[in-house]
């Protein structure tokens, strides 16, 4: 594994690169008090672009949502996968992301020969990654990634909203704002709730 830094925006343009089949792959949903952690995988389709491709957080939702159809269309492959509440704090946060990202690039068909990883860390994984910081805003494979990561939590976090709606998850989307930590001090800590994380574990008596 390695790690790099540079940009490696010609990455994006291209799923193949000197015989490589390239994925990008991100996480969405560390910080967060309660709920998965998520992170996809994409195998960009270099006969199909897809226009507009950035760091997920700097899109606005409905620009994700677009975006996200687009993807899932037009991309050669795509898988999403999680980390439950329990996993995160079983592992810890940073191992149940690794895990996530390693089970959406084990659901790809067809399988990469490079994963492109988000970050400064690569999962363990039967092939080669390379760790590539703010990877999300250099790569397009791994902006898609990001994409479909997020708004894939974003709609879980709507159905924990349905089932609690006590929390305002649906707001918040379980990261720690004012009206999180005030919810939780209000009604206590629910099974989604990650109770690992300081503000939840101070409140479990």
């Amino acid at each position: 594994m390695k790690n790099m830094d540079a940009n490696l925006s010609l990455f994006g343009d291209a799923a193949l690169l000197s015989n490589e089949l390239i994925c990008g792959v991100d996480e969405a949903g560390r910080g967060p008090l309660a709920g998965p952690v998520f992170a996809a995988a994409v195998i960009l389709d270099p006969a199909k672009p897809i226009a507009g491709l950035r760091d997920s957080k700097k899109l606005s939702e409905a620009k994700r949502d677009e975006l996200a159809v687009q993807i899932k269309q037009h991309a050669m492959a795509w898988a999403i996968a999680q980390c439950s509440e329990q996993e995160i704090d079983t592992l810890n946060i940073l191992q149940a992301t690794m895990l996530a990202m390693r089970r959406a690039v084990e659901g790809l068909k067809p399988q990469p020969t490079l994963a492109l990883i988000d970050g400064n860390r690569c999962p363990v994984m039967p092939f080669r990654s390379e760790a590539i910081v703010k990877g999300d805003d250099k790569v397009e494979a791994i902006s898609a990634a990001s994409i479909l990561a997020k708004t894939a939590r974003d709609a879980a976090l709507l159905e924990l909203h349905r089932a609690y709606p006590q929390y305002a998850f649906d707001q918040h989307k379980g990261y720690p704002t004012a009206l999180h930590l005030e919810r939780l001090r209000e009604h206590g800590v629910s099974p989604v709730h990650r109770k690992s994380y300081a503000p939840v574990r101070a409140l479990i008596v």
